[in-house]
């Protein structure tokens, strides 16, 4: 007879690095100073862009501050009668194509999760996997952060706006197999 681990010792754990929630709108969020005693880091980002336009808006997120045009993005979206796809290379920030507007209707909140693989790792670039999911749009991508350096920090922000009032951050570290 095989005997099989038990379930708490032998798989990923996340634990809760740091939240953010605003209380009003705010043109980015960052963590900073980011614990380095991780396998990898979880992002999840919950709520709407203050625009009044309805529709979706870009979310971007960059890395240790680094502006340059060092990412890579492959992306695809659909509505549930249309899927596109889109690959951009050599520019200046990760993004997600489908983050929610608030609108006079009422609010459309999307939620995005994102993981850093091996994000203290120095000898390797940085790959990103990561899911939005709100009213107009679903997107899945994989973006690549071309440098080896550890990440230290995240700031996510919305193409030509604010985050809305109540919106939500929270940065988790997974600790890998025990």
């Amino acid at each position: 007879m095989v005997s099989i681990p038990s379930y708490n010792t032998h798989i990923a754990t996340y634990d809760p690095i740091a939240t953010i929630s605003l209380t009003s709108t705010a043109a980015d969020i960052t963590f900073s100073n980011i614990p380095q005693v991780y396998k990898d880091l979880v992002v999840v980002l919950i709520g709407t862009v203050a625009n009044t336009g309805g529709g979706w808006t870009a979310a971007y997120a960059q890395i240790n501050g680094d502006t340059g045009n060092n990412y890579s993005n492959t992306n695809i979206y659909g509505d549930g009668s249309t899927v596109v796809s889109n690959r951009l290379s050599s520019t200046s920030v990760l993004y997600s194509r489908t983050w929610a507007n608030s609108d006079s209707t009422g609010i459309r909140p999307s939620t995005m999760r994102l993981q850093f693989q091996s994000y203290t790792n120095t000898n390797v670039f940085k790959t990103v996997l990561g899911e939005t999911s709100g009213d107009l749009y679903t997107n899945r991508f994989v973006s690549l952060w071309r440098s080896t350096s550890a990440i230290t920090t995240l700031k996510f922000y919305p193409a030509g706006s604010n985050w809305s009032a109540g919106f939500k951050a929270s940065l988790y570290g997974i600790k890998g197999e025990l």
